[in-house]
């Protein structure tokens, strides 16, 4: 088998056009939103119609309290701010249940009480963003004293510094906005998720052939015997990898920053990054013997060390062992997987200072969303943080193992998608 001279449009060419202004033809990469769009004014102006909104004018003003959320009258403190019992009522389910919400208009809907069940995303958000704390949903009631503080805390900003406190809670609305855009992209494009992999039905990867050979001592040969193994377990391996190449690159045209990118960039963060991530995602179904990909199927410890070397299988399995004693959620690991990917240190990576600032916002959101799950457990972050540095060591030698391919890449028969990802030559019959 020769390698083809003029190969057909990469499959991965695609996830490479940048995001254009609004007077240029859409971007492939960006997904079509509806052409109704709702205005969507600052912070501050969403006060003052969630204000008007709740009547405050009326005789009854002085003993109105508005909810923070939507602005109709509000029955008590509930889960750290003052709200009504429908918002009250909302985020609670919205914990309880672990629902996660969409927004067809950018995630920038205005939130009052005549339209708050029109968004639950953005309403979902809003909560968020005025302070409601998914703590209390889980463990109770906020101490009479904490609520005391809280008021007064709030009481003091409001009346010495108000545009001091508008920037912050900007901040926060801006931080949220980026947890819940990558935590539905998660969720729609990962195979790893607690939801797909509940109740998985467990088997092992399909066995090689026997060898059938007209001389005898080469089929006895355990040399020969090895490599074909060896082939057959790599095929077998990128066929159970390759759907999530797909998944990875849908998840990228969701990550906030990613689209923004010139297009050689962002092969570059998907083709590098990719087994880093990959391994991230599948790290929750790695046991001390066995790989699970997302469809059942699994591949043993010592299969595994024939196609690499013992070390660097070790290596693998010792990750996936202390990353999943972290117990990271969806949304934290959604996270993860996107700071992962916008990494300004790929080799060949040219607006490093752009991929750099779209990192340090999603690590921002993953240091909030990681420190309100984990309050009690400081350590979690810090080792978060340190598994990023080793994703980069084995991804690292992952690259090395893969010039192995360069050697015998006429002896496989790879699919095109796991063959472009890692830059294989390719087959003329795999082109087919």
């Amino acid at each position: 088998m020769e390698a083809t001279s003029s190969s057909p449009v990469s499959p991965l060419e695609f996830t490479s056009a940048k995001e254009e202004p609004s007077s240029n033809p859409p971007s492939p990469l960006k997904s079509h939103s509806p052409d109704s769009v709702i205005v969507h004014p600052s912070v501050v102006n969403e006060q003052h119609y969630a204000a008007a909104d709740s009547n405050s004018c009326t005789p009854t003003a002085k003993s109105f309290v508005p909810c923070k959320v939507c602005g109709d009258k509000a029955s008590g403190y509930h889960y750290g701010v003052t709200s009504c019992e429908g918002c009250k009522g909302f985020f609670r389910r919205s914990i309880q249940k672990q629902i996660e919400y969409r927004c067809l208009r950018d995630g920038k809907c205005l939130v009052i009480r005549l339209n708050r069940n029109r968004c639950q995303y953005c309403r979902f958000k809003k909560c968020l963003a005025v302070g409601m704390s998914r703590d209390s949903v889980r463990y109770g009631r906020v101490p009479k004293r904490s609520r005391e503080r809280s008021d007064s805390e709030s009481n003091r900003v409001s009346t010495s510094d108000s545009s001091e406190h508008s920037d912050a809670e900007s901040k926060h609305l801006a931080v949220y906005d980026v947890i819940l855009m990558v935590s539905q992209a998660h969720h729609a494009n990962c195979d790893y998720t607690e939801e797909q992999t509940r109740g998985l039905i467990r088997r092992p990867i399909t066995s090689p052939p026997p060898v059938v050979c007209s001389n005898p001592e080469v089929a006895s040969s355990t040399v020969e015997n090895e490599e074909m193994r060896r082939i057959w377990l790599w095929q077998q391996f990128a066929v159970h990898v390759t759907p999530t190449v797909q998944r990875v690159v849908e998840f990228a045209k969701r990550v906030p920053g990613f689209c923004h990118l010139s297009q050689d960039d962002q092969l570059i963060l998907i083709k590098i990054g990719f087994f880093e991530l990959w391994l991230g995602q599948v790290a929750r179904l790695t046991s001390d013997t066995t790989l699970t990909f997302y469809d059942g199927t699994f591949i043993t410890k010592q299969q595994m060390e024939t196609m690499y070397d013992v070390e660097f299988v070790t290596n693998i399995f010792q990750f996936a062992s202390s990353f999943n004693s972290l117990a990271l959620n969806d949304t934290e690991l959604g996270l993860f997987c996107a700071v992962v990917l916008l990494t300004p240190e790929r080799n060949g990576v040219t607006d490093i200072k752009s991929v750099q600032h779209h990192q340090d916002r999603l690590l921002e959101a993953l240091k909030v969303q990681v420190g309100r799950n984990h309050a009690s457990e400081p350590h979690v972050l810090s080792t978060v943080l340190i598994k990023l540095t080793e994703l980069r060591t084995l991804g690292a030698k992952h690259l090395t193992h893969l010039d192995w391919f360069r050697l015998n890449w006429n002896k496989l028969r790879l699919p095109p998608l796991f063959a472009e990802i890692f830059d294989i030559p390719k087959c003329e019959e795999d082109l087919q």
